[in-house]
């Protein structure tokens, strides 16, 4: 049988690639498992000397330590996403993959550096290959919940969208409003100002940078702040209803009652998805 990753990525026919597959690749082996972790401490370890490289103190005093060690792991991971290449069967297939593209963009702001300024900043990217570390903590249980979540997210959409439309309606009702009631003398000088400045209002950010100087304005103010923190839950509640449903603690808009309690035993605590009593045994699929 042909060794394959969980993405479908097979090993190459011969006997040293499947080795190296094996350790690769595979996270439930001895080896793979040390070869992840040892993946992982380099991948923490690269970022953060790109972190402290950004640092102006540290950056005069160890620049070219901290450059040289840079180009150590870029070097090693350069290497590690070549024998990705070269030990699978179709490497074109781990290239496209999600991990395969994550790896190559990993290494790639390293070598740019060569020629333009700046972009060796960008291999903080490389966090993302932490990724993997749900391999080595067996974490597929957790597939369901993520599919429920993305469900109910993309059932939220519709509602959420109709919310922020209703936001931004508002705030750019009350931004009109501010204009007119501060006007340019108080930094109110343009509607889309006055927009800007109700968004940071109604989301309670509030930077500060532009306030209302007038009793009317202030008072406007207020509301607005209040209202902030009215609707500011309202995506929350939208979530958490459709993750409810998703997950099956809430029926469906158009789901029946008629389950949620046993004609024979009267036991009520029941999912809306179930098909027996939890009690008794009664077998809902007969009533109905």
């Amino acid at each position: 049988m042909a060794l394959r990753d969980e993405n479908g990525i097979y090993a190459g026919p011969k006997d040293w690639q499947k080795k190296l597959f094996i350790i690769i690749f595979k996270a439930d082996t001895t080896g793979g498992k040390w070869f992840d972790i040892i993946l992982l401490i380099a991948i923490l370890l690269s970022v953060l000397v790109v972190m402290l490289d950004s640092i102006p103190k540290l950056q005069l005093q160890y620049h070219g330590f901290l450059e040289v060690l840079e180009w150590v792991f870029t070097i090693g991971f350069t290497i590690e996403y070549f024998l990705r290449c070269i030990i699978v069967r179709k490497s074109k297939n781990y290239m496209l993959s999600t991990l395969g593209i994550i790896d190559l963009i990993a290494i790639i702001p390293t070598y740019l550096s060569l020629f333009f300024i700046g972009p060796q900043y960008f291999v903080v990217i490389r966090s993302l290959r932490l990724l993997r570390v749900f391999r080595i903590l067996k974490l597929a249980h957790y597939l369901l919940e993520i599919q429920q979540l993305s469900s109910a997210l993309l059932k939220s959409l519709r509602k959420i969208g109709v919310f922020m439309l209703t936001v931004l309606l508002l705030v750019m009702i009350l931004g009109s409003l501010m204009y007119v009631i501060e006007g340019g003398a108080n930094g109110f000088d343009s509607i889309p100002m006055s927009i800007y400045w109700a968004v940071i209002t109604v989301t309670t950010v509030g930077y500060g940078d532009i306030v209302p100087i007038t009793d009317l304005g202030k008072a406007v103010a207020t509301l607005m702040m209040l209202i902030g923190y009215s609707i500011i839950a309202i995506p929350t509640g939208i979530v958490s209803v459709e993750s409810g449903r998703a997950s099956g603690y809430l029926p469906g808009p158009g789901a029946s009652k008629a389950k949620t309690q046993c004609p024979r035993c009267k036991e009520s605590a029941h999912l809306p998805q179930a098909n027996y009593c939890h009690r008794c045994g009664f077998d809902f699929q007969q009533e109905a």
